[in-house]
């Protein structure tokens, strides 16, 4: 299960906190109450507490400090979200939870502007993530696959300088292999195979992600070392700064 994100309103209304670039997954932002939604939801053994008074969904309760949350699990993206926030004041240990139910006893209201009647007592779908904060996860999956390649592209090359043969991974839609050959003596050559059909953006942040490599020395190749190439393959070599080779044959 992907980590718990706010959703906009909590980040901005509850939170407090500006809205980063796409760069910065939401998250990932460092505020207590969202490190511990990220705690709770990431450990299978965590117990989850209801939040009992709230009848039309399922939400759980998020405590840390004086920072009170609702959290809910989105079925469809298996995604858990914060979608309220606040924080307990002296002498009321409940207040936050309090203050949920009674603005989401909302039955009267929600009946009279809608045709099907609620079923239970609470109300609290204007809380749940909206277009906006599925337009704004959506944004961020360039930055979640850049990093899931740097750090894959980063195994692939310690795995073949260990041992001179081709590693590879697959994605979504292509499957990324790499090849090193350092012998004494000689310079250390390292080939980039991707097989499927990716836009050449994606392909030169592959090429800038190989360690020691200059993402401007790359060349096309028509075969590897091998073999040929296939018809749905794409292949480029160029060589890798032996220092760099060192340092990451020396990473854990």
């Amino acid at each position: 299960m992907p980590p718990a994100r706010p959703t906009l309103r909590t980040l901005r209304d509850d939170l407090k906190l500006p809205l980063p670039s796409a760069r910065t997954p939401l998250d990932e932002l460092d505020h207590p109450l969202l490190v511990k939604a990220r705690e709770l939801f990431g450990d299978d053994e965590a117990g989850h507490e209801l939040i009992r008074a709230i009848d039309d969904e399922i939400l759980f309760k998020v405590k840390v400090q004086r920072w009170r949350g609702a959290a809910w699990s989105d079925k469809d993206l298996d995604l858990p979200w914060l979608i309220a926030a606040g924080q307990r004041e002296d002498g009321s240990l409940d207040d936050f939870y309090s203050a949920l139910e009674t603005n989401a006893q909302a039955r009267a209201r929600y009946n009279a502007d809608h045709r099907q009647p609620l079923a239970g007592k609470t109300y609290v779908g204007h809380l749940l993530p909206d277009h906006d904060d599925r337009d704004r996860y959506q944004l961020e999956a360039g930055t979640r696959l850049v990093r899931r390649l740097a750090s894959a592209i980063r195994d692939l090359t310690r795995g073949s300088l260990h041992d001179g043969h081709e590693h590879a991974a697959d994605f979504a839609t292509f499957r990324l292999g790499i090849l090193v050959r350092a012998e004494d003596g000689h310079e250390t050559y390292v080939a980039v195979r991707i097989t499927g059909s990716v836009p050449d953006d994606l392909t030169a942040v592959v090429l800038r992600h190989v360690p020691g490599c200059e993402p401007a020395d790359w060349y096309p190749e028509y075969a590897l070392p091998s073999r040929s190439l296939l018809p749905a393959e794409q292949a480029w070599s160029t060589l890798m700064d032996p220092k760099a080779a060192a340092e990451l044959l020396n990473e854990e």
